[in-house]
C-alpha cells in the first residue's frame, strides 16, 4: 500500500514483477456452471526463520588464497559467489562449513554482510570475523511469509471441486534474495494441491517495501496450502458440509496417479487419500466430534483442523540437479565418506554414515563422514529444498556400488570363488554358505593398497571412488496430512493445542528418528506462524520486534507431543527416498488456524488472517458480538 513511497527508483510502482498461470477461460466456464462459488482473501504477516544460530562468517587471506568459515547451507555456492565477487579463481577460495544451528533458507546465499566481509578481509593483515546477534538477525537477516491472496473455488451440488484460482501478492522487502519471485510462481502452480481439480489459474505479484528483504524460508511456496486449506474449511461451513467429507470427495486416490494438475505439475509416487485417512484414524475424528459437542454444552470451545498438501522435494533443476560423493576405504579398513553439504540440524552426517554402511556391508561405527569443506568434498548444492536425504542417498549408492564391486572382485580372486558367490556383510567378504572362508574389509584394503600384486586383472589399486548422481525426476513428490485439535478460551482468546498428528509419505525412511525430527521441527515453526510470530514496525518504519521478548516463538510448553503416522510410497530414485524437510512448516499453519476457526464456528466467525493471536481472536469475537447486538436492535 502507499505507492507514493518509491522503494527502488527503477520500479516507480514498487512492483517487482508479475507472473500468470494458464488461461482463465476454462476456470471461468467452471465457475459459471457451479452450484457454489466460494472465495476468501487470506492474509499472512511477516515472520522470521529465527534459526538457533544466527549468521556468521570468518575470512582470512594467506597470500593469494582466501579461507572462509561460514554459517551457511551451501559451502560450494559461497565459494562460487566469492570467486565472482572478488575476481579470484575458485581454486584459491576455500569455504569451510562446520555444524550450523539451523538455516531454513536464511543461509542459502551470501547476503550483504557476508559480501562486505569478503571485500574487507583483503584490507586487514589477519582474519576478519563478523557474528550476528539476535537483534540484528530479527531486524535484517531476511523475512518471509508477508503475503496475501484471494482464493476462489467452484463446487458442484455434491461438493466436487470444478475449478480454482488464486491471485497472490507477496512483499519481498527492499533487498530480496534471488529466490522469492521464482518461488512465488510455485504458489500458483501448486495451489490445486493433492486434490482432483479439473481447471485452475493463478496470478502472483511481488512488490518492494521499506522492510527487510525476503528469503526462501522453509517451504517458501507454503501460502498455496494456507490459502487452499483455509478456503476449504470456509467453503464447508458455507455449504453446510463436514470439512473432512469435503476433502475426502476430492483428494486424489493412488489409482489416479500419475496425475498432472491443471497447472502442469506432474504428480507421482504419492498417497494423498491414504495419509488423510490414516491421520483421521490416529486422531480419532468421530470421537473428537462427540467430545466437542459435550464440551460446548459445558461452555468449552474445542476445534479440529486439517491440512493436506503436496511437497515438491529434491528439485532436479539447475545446480540442484546433481549431487556428488567420494568414498575412500582407508588401508585400515575404515571408511570415509565425503559429501558437499554440512549439517544444519538435519542429521546429514548420520544419514550419510548409515547409507554408506548399508551399501558397503560394514559396521556403522567403521564409517566417518567429512562434509562442508570445498577443498575436500565434491561439488554439491548443499542443504535446502528438502534435497539432502534423497540426493546424497543417490550419490552414495552409485559410489558405494563401484567400491563394493571392487571388494567383491578382490575377495573372489583371493578365495577362488565366483563373484556371484561372494557376500559382503558385517565388515567381511565371504563365500556364501561358508562364512569361515572370508576376508575382512581391512584385509581387502591391505591388498588394494600394499599387496597390489595380488589384485585380479583389471582391478585398479586402492579403494576410492567418486560418483555423481543425477536426480531421477524434476521433483520427488512427498505428501502429508496434519490434524490438530485445540481449545479456545473465548474470554481471553488464548489457544491451547491439545493433540497434533502428522501422517507423512516421504517414501521409505532412511532413519525414522531423523524423519520425525524434521517433521517436528517444521511443525513447531508452522505453529509459531499460525499463533505467535509477527514482525512489527512502528509508524516511522522502525522494527519493534527485535528480541524474543517481543517476537514470540513457541516453546515446549505451548506445543503438544507430535504423533506420527507413515505411508511409504517409494519414489523413482535410489532407495525410493523422498525429501521431508519442509512439509511440517507447510502443513501446520492452516491446520492450526482451521482448528481455531472450528472452535469458534458457533459464533459465526471466519479467520482469514495469521497469526491468530489472543488479541486478534478477542477482536473478532467483540466485532461479532457488536454486529449481533446491532442487528437485534
Amino acid at each position: 500500500d502507499g505507492t507514493d513511497v518509491v522503494v527502488q527508483p527503477d520500479y516507480p510502482d514498487n512492483v517487482v514483477g508479475s507472473v500468470e498461470g494458464p488461461p482463465a477461460e476454462p476456470v471461468d466456464t467452471a465457475f459459471a456452471a457451479a452450484a457454489h462459488v466460494v472465495s476468501a482473501t487470506i492474509h499472512q504477516h511477516a515472520h522470521m526463520p529465527a534459526p538457533m544460530e544466527c549468521r556468521g562468517i570468518v575470512a582470512h587471506w594467506r597470500g593469494s588464497e582466501l579461507t572462509i568459515w561460514a554459517a551457511t547451507q551451501a559451502p560450494h555456492e559461497v565459494r562460487a559467489f566469492c570467486s565472482r565477487l572478488l575476481g579470484v579463481p575458485e581454486h584459491r577460495v576455500r569455504v569451510i562449513m562446520r555444524d550450523t544451528g539451523g538455516g531454513f533458507g536464511q543461509k542459502v546465499v551470501p547476503l550483504r554482510e557476508d559480501m562486505c566481509l569478503m571485500l574487507a578481509a583483503r584490507k586487514v593483515p589477519t582474519a576478519l570475523k563478523w557474528i550476528e546477534d539476535r537483534r540484528e538477525n530479527l531486524m535484517s537477516a531476511g523475512q518471509a511469509r508477508h503475503e496475501h491472496g484471494t482464493a476462489c473455488m467452484a463446487f458442484d451440488a455434491d461438493g466436487t471441486i470444478l475449478g480454482a484460482r488464486i491471485d497472490h501478492v507477496q512483499d519481498v522487502g527492499a533487498y530480496p534474495t534471488p529466490w522469492p519471485v521464482g518461488t512465488a510462481a510455485a504458489v500458483g502452480m501448486i495451489f490445486p494441491g493433492p486434490y482432483r481439480i479439473p481447471a485452475s489459474t493463478w496470478t502472483t505479484t511481488s512488490v518492494f517495501s521499506n522492510t527487510v528483504g525476503r528469503v526462501a524460508y522453509r517451504g517458501p511456496w507454503q501460502f498455496e496450502s494456507v490459502a487452499r486449506e483455509m478456503l476449504l474449511d470456509v467453503a464447508a461451513r458455507r455449504m453446510g458440509v463436514d470439512s473432512v467429507e469435503l476433502r475426502r470427495r476430492n483428494l486424489l486416490r493412488g489409482d489416479e496417479l500419475p496425475y498432472t494438475n491443471p497447472n502442469g505439475m506432474p504428480y507421482s509416487h504419492m498417497s494423498p487419500l491414504d495419509v488423510f485417512e490414516q491421520a483421521l484414524g490416529l486422531i480419532g475424528y468421530e470421537a473428537f466430534r462427540r467430545e466437542q459437542l459435550d464440551a460446548r454444552a459445558s461452555g468449552r470451545y474445542l476445534g479440529i483442523g486439517t491440512c493436506s498438501y503436496v511437497e515438491p522435494t529434491a528439485s532436479g533443476m539447475g545446480y540442484y540437479g546433481t549431487e556428488g560423493a567420494t568414498i575412500r576405504i582407508e588401508p585400515s579398513g575404515a571408511v570415509n565418506v565425503y559429501v558437499a553439504g554440512g549439517s544444519t540440524g538435519n542429521s546429514l552426517e548420520t544419514a550419510a554414515v548409515q547409507l554408506a554402511a548399508d551399501a558397503l556391508g560394514v559396521p556403522i561405527e567403521d564409517v566417518n563422514t567429512i562434509q562442508g569443506d570445498t577443498a575436500l568434498t565434491p561439488f554439491g548444492g548443499g542443504t535446502g529444498g528438502s534435497r539432502s536425504g534423497s540426493m546424497i542417498a543417490g550419490a552414495i549408492a552409485e559410489t558405494a556400488a563401484t567400491l563394493r564391486d571392487r571388494i567383491v572382485a578382490i575377495a573372489a580372486h583371493q578365495l577362488e570363488a565366483a563373484p556371484d558367490d561372494i557376500e559382503v556383510a558385517h565388515g567381511r567378504a565371504s563365500v556364501r554358505g561358508t562364512p569361515t572362508a572370508g576376508l575382512s574389509i581391512g584385509e581387502i584394503a591391505e591388498i588394494a593398497y600394499s599387496r597390489t600384486h595380488k589384485l585380479p586383472p583389471g582391478v585398479p589399486a586402492g579403494l576410492e571412488a567418486s560418483g555423481r548422481y543425477k536426480a531421477a525426476a524434476a521433483s520427488m513428490w512427498a505428501n502429508a496430512t496434519h490434524v490438530c485439535t485445540c481449545e479456545v478460551d473465548v474470554t481471553t482468546g488464548q489457544v491451547t493445542l491439545l493433540r497434533y498428528v502428522v501422517s507423512e509419505d516421504c517414501g521409505p525412511m532412511i532413519n525414522p528418528s531423523i524423519v520425525e525430527g524434521q517433521i517436528d521441527g517444521g511443525t513447531v515453526q508452522g505453529i509459531g506462524g499460525a499463533l505467535y510470530e509477527q514482525l512489527a514496525y512502528d509508524d516511522e518504519g522502525n522494527p519493534v520486534t527485535t528480541t524474543f521478548l517481543d517476537y514470540l516463538i513457541p516453546t515446549i510448553t505451548e506445543v503438544p507431543m507430535i504423533e506420527h503416522g507413515h505411508v511409504e510410497t517409494p519414489g523413482p530414485g535410489p532407495g525410493g527416498y523422498k525429501g521431508v524437510g519442509e512439509g511440517g512448516a507447510i502443513g501446520a499453519p492452516p491446520a492450526v488456524v482451521n482448528a481455531v476457526a472450528d472452535a469458534l464456528s458457533p459464533f459465526g466467525i471466519e479467520i482469514t488472517c495469521l497469526p491468530a493471536t489472543p488479541a486478534a481472536i478477542v477482536a473478532l469475537l467483540d466485532a461479532r458480538s457488536a454486529a449481533t447486538a446491532e442487528s437485534d436492535a
